[in-house]
């Protein structure tokens, strides 16, 4: 389905492909057999650019020598391992069915196979979750020498188990101080080790940096494939701004093959992004980035600069001490990463 999926999109998005992302669930479970059917696929229909970074998410509780022989035949050159936590009772909480060991015998694999760019996912803010915890979780997932980081706060999804015993009163979250705790500490520990920090969760050695999720921060177009896969293609691009187009495949096994089946890729979610509303959108995907946004590159993406799109706002942001410009670019200050969703609500507001 997957295959006959992108074989009937390959002509709205026949750019060359600078990365490749398979996840959003648990791609390891596959075998290596299946892997190759699936990777031999998307490289038949698609124009796969030599150099280009292809990730492949595992649960360290599923990952085996024969997908690893099998993604790294395929040209897979990173692995994203979902770590999340060292403690056997917060992985219990989150419903995860790997331990540390396990995490550590994937990392063993992944290393073996020759792969040389590993992510590991950790997530903090867990419900019963000691600074202690996260501070063993953090120097454990150190002592496997990852190539990058990724510190996600525990945001419960609306319609999950988790998000129903949350409702329900069965636990709640820490404290927003706490957690803020939690993150800032994370950023001094993981500079210490030689992760840096360049964007608000994620943390690389030099030159590890995640360049698919950098190309979807920097609004490069992408296709998705897949159950509940999100897409966008450039629709315009002149001096009148950028106009987007997002999808969203449906989430529905049952619809989602009856869409494949019949050719009629109409998705369960489509919306246009306006050259106005595309502008808020760079501020607030750049922004995500330490970096932040340059002038000239704001302005060649919507034909304005930023100062002139944004009014006195980024003046205001700036004298507040969220917002600093620099050489030519905008960037949250530290205070501004910790309270990004205020300021870009003030950059929303009419």
């Amino acid at each position: 389905m997957l295959l006959r999926e992108a074989e009937l999109k390959r002509a709205e998005y026949n750019e060359p492909v600078e990365t490749v992302y398979i996840g959003g669930g648990t791609p390891s479970i596959l075998s290596g057999s299946q892997l190759t059917r699936l990777t031999d696929g998307i490289r038949a229909l698609l124009h796969i650019v030599p150099s280009a970074e292809f990730s492949v998410e595992a649960n360290p509780g599923t990952l085996t020598e024969e997908f690893l022989s099998a993604a790294v035949s395929a040209g897979v050159n990173r692995i994203s391992l979902g770590m999340q936590a060292y403690q056997k009772h917060l992985l219990d909480f989150l419903g995860r069915i790997h331990s540390f060991a396990d995490v550590r015998k994937s990392v063993t694999l992944v290393r073996n196979a020759g792969i040389r760019n590993l992510n590991l996912d950790l997530i903090f803010g867990i419900p019963g979750q000691t600074a202690a915890e996260w501070s063993e979780t953090l120097d454990y997932a150190l002592s496997l020498i990852p190539d990058h980081i990724s510190a996600y706060g525990l945001i419960p999804e609306e319609g999950t188990p988790l998000f129903q015993r949350l409702e329900s009163g069965q636990f709640s979250l820490p404290d927003p101080e706490e957690e803020r705790e939690m993150y800032n500490f994370a950023i001094q520990r993981l500079q210490q080790a030689g992760l840096y920090q360049y964007e608000i969760s994620n943390f690389a050695t030099e030159n590890h940096e995640c360049r698919h999720n950098i190309g979807y921060w920097t609004q490069i177009p992408y296709l998705g494939l897949g159950l509940s896969a999100a897409s966008m293609r450039i629709l315009g691009h002149n001096r009148d701004g950028l106009t987007c187009l997002r999808t969203t495949n449906p989430s529905d096994p049952a619809v989602y093959r009856e869409m494949i089946s019949s050719g009629d890729l109409s998705p369960c979610f489509s919306e246009t992004v306006l050259p106005a509303e595309s502008c808020f959108e760079s501020m607030m995907l750049f922004l995500r980035m330490n970096r932040g946004i340059r002038d000239d590159e704001f302005s060649a993406l919507h034909g304005i600069s930023p100062a002139a799109c944004f009014g006195g706002k980024l003046d205001n942001l700036q004298k507040k001490g969220l917002l600093v410009h620099e050489d030519g670019s905008w960037k949250l200050t530290r205070r501004g990463m910790d309270v990004q969703n205020s300021v870009l609500v003030e950059l929303m507001e009419d």
